[in-house]
């Protein structure tokens, strides 16, 4: 299996093992952790370094009334213990095999739980000519989690960004003047980036993409269209 070459970065590692990150950005991250032995470690690293930190820290001292009130939160079921995937953060995954060329792509865990169907069954839908998503529904808007399929090919306009957009390559794979994304890899884009993704040839591109604001085209199509690219 061939290793990711671009990863998150040490700073959204480091807000993954602490559990501020929210929950789309950490669906990106466990997934990729999944496909990132490198990334793994760091995370362990980290979370090690944690916890002896923690473990330096005075313990707080409980309430007198501590157990009583546990006990009546198991009894109205707010405390049943039940956590909501990312709503902390999302379990370090174990590593996933690549996919196998003869089969369906195979999207790993944790993002495979968060789908209702196989990759080719969902409801795709039509963006422009080549382009079409899958609105994942995680994030409060402006933040979109979607997936993204791009046909061999197939161009992204020209566009900037006003806040943040991560990308994360399920298969195939993507390039703008910047370098060449493939499988796993992860694409950290903020507002000095101005590019053009073009998905490479020979087969479909998927991504797990997350944005926090709407991406501004800066093309000669933002003349035409004079719109936002991809608005909610």
């Amino acid at each position: 299996m061939i290793e990711p070459k671009y990863h998150p970065g040490e700073e959204i590692l480091l807000d993954y093992a602490d559990g501020s990150l929210s929950e789309p950005t950490a669906l990106v991250v466990a997934t990729h952790l999944a496909l990132c032995p490198w990334c793994r470690r760091q995370v362990a690293e980290l979370e090690a370094i944690g916890g002896a930190l923690l473990e330096d820290e005075a313990p707080e001292p409980l309430s007198p009334n501590c157990l009583i009130e546990m006990m009546a939160r198991l009894d109205d079921g707010s405390g049943s213990g039940e956590i909501r995937p990312g709503a902390d953060r999302l379990p370090t995954p174990r590593p996933e095999p690549a996919p196998a060329p003869a089969d369906l792509i195979r999207i790993p865990q944790p993002l495979r739980s968060y789908l209702d169907a196989p990759l080719e069954r969902l409801d795709w839908r039509p963006v422009m000519r080549g382009i079409e998503e899958v609105d994942l529904g995680l994030g409060r808007a402006p933040v979109r989690t979607r997936l993204l399929r791009l046909r061999p090919g197939a161009a992204v306009p020209r566009h900037g960004h006003s806040g943040l957009e991560i990308n994360l390559v399920l298969a195939g794979g993507y390039h703008d003047q910047r370098g060449r994304y493939r499988f796993g890899d992860v694409v950290v884009d903020d507002d000095s980036v101005d590019h053009r993704p073009v998905a490479d040839r020979g087969g479909d591109c998927v991504c797990l993409s997350v944005t926090d604001a709407p991406l501004r085209m800066t093309g000669g199509l933002r003349r035409i269209l004079n719109i936002p690219l991809f608005r909610r």
